[in-house]
């Protein structure tokens, strides 16, 4: 049975940074994408980035370039997102999930993503 569990998220105040964990279980984890969305109050789910193998197959939403870096631990089949710099609007649930294949990974269209996450939340205030 494939899981994604997200731990991480919390309360900080705006510049803060927080690091989020995307814990997998069920599957071949190196042979997967895994990617980061968000769910905000103002806007329908958003790609946040995207990772296949390496920093060569890793994409970002215009908003999380240079500030936000995706990383990914194969040995604890785990993804992480370190988020710095934050501000209010980055406020949301931040869900992981597995790209089930599609045209174009670096879209990050969330209906190209099978598997999900219940999602961490991050809050951040002014």
């Amino acid at each position: 049975q494939v899981q994604l569990v997200e731990s991480g998220g919390g309360l900080v105040q705006s510049g803060g940074s927080l690091r989020l964990s995307c814990s997998t279980s069920g599957f071949t984890f190196d042979s997967y994408a895994i990617g980061w969305f968000r769910q905000t109050p103002w806007k329908e789910r958003e790609g946040v980035s995207v990772m296949r193998n390496g920093e060569d197959d890793t994409y970002y939403a215009d908003f999380a370039k240079g500030r936000f870096a995706i990383s990914r631990d194969n040995a604890r089949n785990t993804v992480y997102l370190q988020m710095s710099g934050l501000r209010p609007e980055d406020t949301g649930i931040y869900y992981c999930a597995t790209w089930g294949g599609g045209l174009d990974m670096a879209a990050m269209r969330p209906s190209e993503f099978d598997h999900w996450g219940q999602g961490t939340q991050v809050t951040v205030s002014p």
